[in-house]
């Protein structure tokens, strides 16, 4: 019981840190049966990731009281500090602005009820098969008072939101078929119809759990110890030490061993000067923008051919995925996704920036119909493509715009987005291969990442920059979906 006192005595004196609070979200496996009477979990994972080493996340509030204190704000608001929110703790300005936007969306006065607002959190991962965040939102909707049936199967939920099925569908996997007549089909229904605000509320909680089950498979988030999948009752095969002890870093030797061989392995990359050829290409970019500016026509030749290459970038290697049978309840048409596309070559129209965009467009249609969620979104959008430290690895006074950009406007690619004032000849330049493909899966078939994904690209880079990246691609799909809905919204109302 020793650990479990020291946290609870930390709580009291109002001193804890993120390795207090992980302890007490996390059971003591030192508690053993003979103690309590009780079979006692004890956590599948070793911390908050699959694909970062816990005492990394672990030590961020240490070294960045900003972070301490918005771990400390989100465990009194929610008595739980979820995995999701430590590893954008590398992060402490990205993750206010994101805790912010969804506490929002959640909690506060909107068009939608709280178990609306949870289904359809439910609705929206599903389609990615990602049961973190289902079995997160599934407690959630519980507890505001949702009515156990529609967790049976979309089937068991209103017409209401089952009618929500096809949107959530196309904005998940195809956002650029969406038009005006899917939008009247909600609006102008005979019975359990929607009004634009509830509409417009859906579509932001749609977007937003399409995008964060991207960061969760990219980021290799593991359930929490309490959630389904995030424990076992068996004994440990190894020496007796329990997550406290991991988190402190008593780890046992094995554990330390594999550590340091890791280090060592990524040591021995360094050599291969990844970044150097990375900053180099950056500064001869430059040097040719300042020099000659390409034509507008050569723009977008330049544009239509990379977004054909994009399309014929493979999602880790066509693997397939296993589909949840608790999961995949809750939505329909399993086989419907961005692999079907790709596989048949239909073509994806072109969506110029000009004609509809979120700073000029977007925006101010959700400000309009959802007040201040405009201005947190915008806020949220801006942090994550602004976000920068000047480093790239080792190096330091590095301006890293190029780069951002280039990772924000190959995923808007993708989608079939152009910005008549970007030289897409710039992303072959500066993202290789095994990036576009990290980049594709977890944008479109996030489900599909792995760890060995994720460790092929940027090999030099630490793991705080590779979530940058990933928080950048969950914020640049969020926005491609958005301003596929938005315009087709305002289509229907003009």
């Amino acid at each position: 019981m020793r650990h479990a006192t020291a946290a609870t005595e930390t709580m009291e004196n109002n001193s804890f840190t993120v390795t207090d609070l992980y302890k007490i979200c996390a059971h003591c496996e030192r508690l053993s049966k003979k103690d309590l009477g009780v079979r006692i979990p004890r956590p599948l994972g070793n911390g908050p990731s699959r694909f970062i080493p816990e005492k990394e996340i672990l030590q961020v509030s240490k070294v960045d009281p900003r972070a301490q204190s918005i771990f400390e704000d989100a465990f009194a608001a929610l008595g739980r500090l979820d995995n999701i929110s430590l590893v954008m703790g590398f992060h402490p300005q990205y993750l206010e602005s994101f805790l912010r936007t969804q506490h929002y969306l959640l909690q506060m006065d909107g068009p939608l009820s709280l178990h609306y607002r949870h289904y359809i959190g439910i609705m929206a991962a599903a389609r990615h098969q990602c049961s973190y965040l289902v079995n997160l939102h599934v407690n959630d909707f519980l507890q505001v008072g949702g009515d156990p049936k529609w967790l049976n199967g979309l089937d068991g939920a209103p017409q209401k939101l089952q009618a929500l099925g096809e949107l959530n569908k196309i904005l998940a996997h195809r956002p650029w078929l969406l038009t005006k007549a899917h939008i009247e089909h909600l609006l102008k229904a005979e019975e359990h119809s929607w009004s634009l605000a509830e509409l417009i509320h859906a579509v932001v909680l749609l977007t937003h759990y399409h995008s964060l089950a991207s960061f969760t498979f990219g980021c290799g988030i593991t359930p929490e110890i309490h959630s389904d999948g995030g424990h076992t009752f068996r004994p440990l095969s190894l020496s007796q030490y329990c997550v406290c002890d991991i988190a402190n870093g008593n780890g046992n030797g094995n554990d330390l061993e594999e550590r340091r061989s890791s280090h060592q392995v990524r040591g021995r990359r360094m050599v291969s000067g990844e970044v150097e050829v990375l900053m180099e290409r950056m500064k001869q970019l430059q040097e040719c923008r300042d020099e000659e500016e390409a034509s507008q026509e050569e723009m977008a030749t330049r544009f239509e051919r990379e977004k054909t290459e994009s399309m014929l970038v493979a999602t880790a290697e066509d693997e397939e995925c296993v589909q949840s049978r608790d999961v995949s309840r809750h939505f329909e048409d399993p086989s419907y996704g961005y692999k079907d596309f790709s596989r048949r070559g239909e073509h994806v129209p072109t969506f110029r920036v000009q004609d509809y965009s979120w700073e000029d467009h977007g925006y101010s249609l959700v400000n309009r119909l959802y007040p201040d969620v405009g201005q947190l979104l915008d806020e949220k959008f801006q942090m994550a493509y602004n976000l920068t430290y000047n480093t790239m690895a080792m190096h330091k006074d590095v301006d890293t715009t190029m780069l951002r950009r280039a990772i924000w406007n190959y995923i808007h690619c993708m989608f079939g987005i152009r910005y008549d004032d970007y030289d897409y000849g710039e992303i072959n330049q500066l993202l290789d291969r095994s990036f576009k493909v990290y980049i594709k899966t977890m944008v479109c078939s996030p489900e599909k990442t792995t760890k060995r994904m994720y460790e092929s690209f940027w090999r030099q880079f630490q793991h705080s920059e590779k979530v940058h990246v990933n928080l950048l691609l969950m914020e640049a799909r969020m926005q491609a979906e958005l301003l596929y809905a938005l315009r087709a919204i305002t289509c229907y109302m003009t």
